[in-house]
């Protein structure tokens, strides 16, 4: 990692105004004093690996943009980031594996940080299933195949509800992550048709359910509890479950 053009006061600066927070909120909150926050931001003190992670703690700032902040400060950074296929991250591959198996027959499917799918279980073939070529190459974005014309978008009898839902989701990732490449993967899927007025009943009550080709699903996110990698951070299992009995008889006896 090469150091940041901007400087580290700048950067924190522009994190503590993303969440919202004056100095003195953030003084509060930290037990640093308004005065010290205010020599770091302008770059009148240069502030210890310490004193960063604490701030970048605060204002729950992406294990990545930790490191980067870091750099910008003179120091190492703090966290790792392995490929999933090393030895280190063997224990969550298991787990992750465990997770994706144990769901079956229902879909399940392993996202990046910019939903790019990493692995599923084998029932996620029913919402790739007619998909176009070109949205399952590699890396494949499961959200734009989700709301695509060419995807599954076609198949979902409550798109306006579904779309709407997804947009939102991604939209607020967007604003917590400062992410440009969510922000450019919001303006994309925002751009496709489908918008209208979104209806609701049934599962709809409690929860946003994605009804597919005939069937209905709930769906849920499963993340890593603490990560200290970067790469590890950045997951998530999507695990969709039936929203009625006629979706659990139909894929359990699919399954054979």
């Amino acid at each position: 990692m090469t150091r940041p053009a901007r400087p580290v006061g700048e950067l924190l600066r522009d994190w503590r105004r993303s969440r919202r927070m004056s100095q003195l909120d953030l003084s509060v909150e930290t037990g640093i004093s308004t005065r010290h926050l205010s020599f770091v931001e302008t770059g009148r003190s240069r502030p210890s690996p310490e004193l960063i992670l604490r701030l970048a703690e605060e204002l729950d700032i992406p294990l990545a943009e930790r490191n980067t902040i870091l750099l910008a400060g003179g120091h190492a950074p703090a966290y790792p980031r392995h490929e999933l296929g090393d030895p280190e991250l063997a224990p969550v591959r298991a787990a992750v594996r465990q997770i994706l198996d144990g769901h079956g027959p229902f879909p399940a499917a392993l996202v990046d940080q910019h939903w790019h799918l990493v692995d599923a279980n084998a029932a996620v073939g029913l919402f790739t299933d007619g998909a176009a070529a070109h949205l399952l190459a590699p890396p494949v974005n499961v959200l734009r195949l989700s709301l695509h014309p060419d995807g599954m978008a076609p198949g979902i009898a409550n798109l306006p509800e579904w779309r709407a839902h997804l947009l939102h989701r991604l939209r607020q990732q967007a604003a917590t992550t400062n992410d440009p490449v969510l922000h450019a993967l919001h303006e994309e899927l925002a751009g496709y048709p489908g918008g209208g007025t979104a209806t609701t009943g049934g599962a709809a009550s409690v929860v946003v359910p994605l009804r597919y080709r005939d069937l209905s699903f709930i769906s849920t996110t499963t993340l890593f509890g603490t990560p200290r990698d970067v790469t590890v951070a950045g997951l998530a299992v999507e695990a969709f479950f039936p929203a009625d009995a006629a979706t659990t008889e139909a894929l359990t006896a699919a399954a054979g």
